[in-house]
């Protein structure tokens, strides 16, 4: 008889434990900072493809629906998204978020700066070129290292952050040339990034509604 009890107060304590770990998992899923992150990201993204292949026109204030976006929903959802991965311990995730941050932030005030001579007379021979230049060139560098440090996240983020690094050197090759089709190309890169960032918001909302995770792939390294 005291065989059977502990043997039954065995798989009790299992049940229980097997219980827990999937109430911890569900709580993970749902407080994932992707569920506000990667959504504002694809906003924005969306906002800058459209800019980049002339859907919003060629005028100067062809920018002036694209600003407010970056702004308020994408540049405030990444600071939102960091500070959520912050408290939850994932310094991986606020890392990304908190990069991408910098870049929509800092493009929306490019943008405005150039369009009021915030930084210095944006209308001298070349001055606004070579702002964009140095801009484009330096997030450039700064991606692609965000690319290799990430090799061991599964391989759909290599991918995302990929197609960022096209994204930027075509944009930046068009800008240094006076290349609309170039520009064409990078925001054709921008959607293609986009469509990946809509593929990690299904994954992170369906997670959190009680579905199954979607396949992210195996890492580069380490995988």
């Amino acid at each position: 008889m005291t065989t059977v009890d502990e043997s039954a107060g065995a798989h009790a304590a299992a049940d229980t434990r097997a219980a827990d770990a999937a109430a911890a998992e569900a709580a993970a899923a749902a407080a994932n900072p992707a569920l506000v992150g990667v959504p504002t990201f694809v906003i924005g993204s969306i906002a800058l493809g459209l800019y980049l292949i002339g859907f919003t026109g060629t005028a100067a204030n062809a920018a002036i629906g694209m600003v407010p976006i970056l702004f308020m929903c994408t540049g405030v959802g990444q600071l939102i998204a960091t500070g959520w991965a912050i408290r939850t311990g994932a310094g991986p995730v606020a890392a990304i978020f908190g990069i991408f941050a910098g870049f929509w932030l800092s493009f929306a005030l490019l943008v405005v700066g150039l369009g009021h001579n915030w930084f210095g007379d944006a209308t001298a021979d070349g001055a606004a070129v070579a702002a964009q230049e140095t801009f484009l060139l330096t997030w450039l560098i700064g991606v692609v290292v965000l690319t290799l440090a990430s090799l061991r996240l599964p391989s759909v983020f290599t991918l995302l952050f990929v197609l960022v690094d096209i994204a930027l050197l075509l944009v930046l090759l068009g800008t240094a040339g006076g290349s609309t089709g170039l520009l064409f190309g990078g925001g054709i890169a921008v959607f293609a990034f986009t469509l990946v960032g809509v593929y990690l918001f299904f994954d992170a909302l369906g997670q959190a509604t009680g579905g199954g995770a979607l396949p992210m792939g195996k890492p580069i390294v380490g995988g």
